[in-house]
């Protein structure tokens, strides 16, 4: 994903790629000024290693700053951890709350309903760059309609597999999830050292690929209106796909059941897993691994042999608080911080994947290891329900308890499904 001279800062995109719970408080009012001049406020995520991060965007305060006179800009870098609090003191309190803010894109729904960010959609649209949008990345920023914010990178997954391990086995790359599951189990029966393919009852947006290839979903509606299809035949089946590679032939339950995404390619880089499933931003994390010149990656097959399972497009955006009082201003360096020229360059540093296809293209052409994602993209990814009730069903863990339950032996997948609908469907419609 990132260029030669970038692959040290991969790491940066696991911290960013996490999702916390949306605020539960109250919107607060627009300051109703718009102020030209004076100090603007920007809370960005703390990075593992945020140096080539915070070198790009003092590039792009100073250019601001020279822009337009009179102005100030202060970044601080917030950990990822602690956001959700950090964010919802800032929509209480309009005094002490930032002008700009990095959010996660799970994030958007929840902080719309709770009336911290400004409605950009005009100047989104009048935004020059902005027709280049990849159209999961603008949906990640959209809610009823309306745009409320910039996408900022975009974070997809895909098969990590060990090339020594399949050559030795005279095994060929899986093109098909068949072919997967059957392919981690004879690994697992000549190598009983290894998982076959690593799998973790916490890792939702690993097994979402296999819902959605199966024609499952994970809920159906819109416009804020959402009902749980988790329970679906064909979610159903996807759940069943994935909760059968918990077992002695593959990735025992009693290890892999507790596992969540990073516990999974920590496995793979660390030579326990000849498959993962990792994201564009775990390449730094292997590469530091036992599995450093020994693996490549391709993107995670469907159904059909030579398919592409659909991906959650995960990543961050660049919002405006609504209560700014420097809307313009506030505007305008979102633009900056999340432009073509500033993408590119974090791809660069960071490994981050543009939100912006073209630059996308490019990213990919520079740089091989890349093909795979972007091809994932190409392909069609899917996002979670744009509701501000996921953010409650992510926390509590829904998904996980329901793999877990079936990982485990305590629940058969429709029993396990329904329990996790109901769960569903009483946070969605707690909303109102």
């Amino acid at each position: 994903m990132n260029l030669t001279v970038r692959r040290a800062g991969l790491a940066a995109l696991a911290a960013a790629l996490a999702t916390a719970c949306a605020p539960q408080t109250a919107a607060n009012s627009p300051s109703g000024k718009d102020e030209k001049t004076g100090t603007l406020r920007v809370w960005l995520f703390q990075e593992v290693d945020n140096q080539p991060k915070q070198r790009i965007v003092d590039a792009v305060r100073t250019d601001f700053e020279k822009a337009h006179r009179g102005t100030d800009v202060t970044v601080e870098y917030i950990p990822v951890e602690t956001r959700a609090q950090r964010i919802k003191a800032a929509f209480n309190d309009p005094k002490s709350a930032p002008d700009v803010i990095e959010y996660g894109n799970t994030d958007t729904a929840g902080y719309v309903r709770d009336g911290g960010l400004a409605d950009v959609t005009k100047d989104f649209r009048t935004w020059s760059e902005a027709k280049d949008t990849d159209p999961t990345a603008r949906q990640s920023v959209t809610v009823d309609g309306k745009v409320y914010g910039a996408p900022y990178f975009v974070g997809i997954r895909a098969l990590y597999y060990r090339t020594d391990v399949l050559r030795e086995l005279g095994l060929r790359v899986p093109a098909s999830q068949a072919e997967l599951a059957a392919t981690a189990r004879r690994i697992r029966a000549a190598r009983p050292d290894l998982y076959g393919l690593a799998v973790g009852g916490s890792y939702t947006y690993g097994a979402m690929p296999f819902i959605w290839a199966n024609g499952g979903d994970l809920a159906t509606g819109g416009n804020g209106s959402y009902a749980s299809a988790i329970d679906s035949p064909a979610a159903q089946k996807g759940i069943k796909a994935y909760t059968s590679l918990f077992g002695d032939d593959n990735c025992p339950a009693a290890k892999c059941a507790g596992m969540n995404g990073n516990d999974t390619v920590t496995a793979f880089a660390s030579g326990k897993a000849a498959m993962a499933i990792g994201g564009n931003f775990s390449r730094a994390a292997v590469e530091t691994g036992k599995a450093k010149g020994k693996y490549a990656v391709v993107p995670l097959p469907g159904l059909k042999p030579g398919s592409i399972a659909p991906a959650f497009a995960g990543g961050n955006n660049i919002g405006v608080l609504k209560s700014t009082s420097h809307r313009t201003l506030a505007v305008d360096l979102m633009k900056r911080l999340a432009s073509k020229k500033t993408q590119g360059e974090l791809f660069d540093a960071m490994g981050f994947l543009p939100t912006f296809t073209d630059v996308r293209q490019r990213a990919a052409t520079e740089e091989p290891f890349a093909k795979p994602f972007v091809e994932t993209l190409a392909a069609g990814t899917r996002f979670v329900p744009a509701s501000p009730a996921w953010a409650q069903i992510d926390s509590s863990l829904v998904l996980p308890v329901m793999f877990q339950e079936i990982a485990g032996g305590k629940k058969d997948v429709a029993a396990a499904a329904e329990g996790a609908a109901k769960r569903m469907n009483d946070a969605f419609g707690s909303l109102g």
